[in-house]
């Protein structure tokens, strides 16, 4: 069984933060900029792979934008 889904979320900087979430782009998850959202699209066989994905994406989103607002904050004056 295939399973698909898409996740989409509103971000400041969602180009720069797409393009960080770029490296896990391997074929079962596709994330890219759509705007001012950062979309992601996924892909497993099984609920449990769908659910470890989701989790690992969001801790990887979540690590993203904390770094892209830590450089934007410290090098906002440059």
């Amino acid at each position: 069984m295939e399973i698909t889904g898409e996740i989409k979320f509103r971000v400041k900087d969602a180009k720069k933060i797409a393009e960080s979430l770029s490296p896990d782009n391997l074929g079962f998850i596709e994330c890219f900029d759509d705007g001012e959202f950062v979309t992601a699209v996924l892909k497993g066989e099984s609920l449990r792979t769908m659910i470890s994905t989701i989790d690992d994406y969001l801790m990887n989103l979540s690590v993203a934008e904390r770094l892209n607002e830590t450089v934007s904050e410290k090098f906002k004056n440059i």
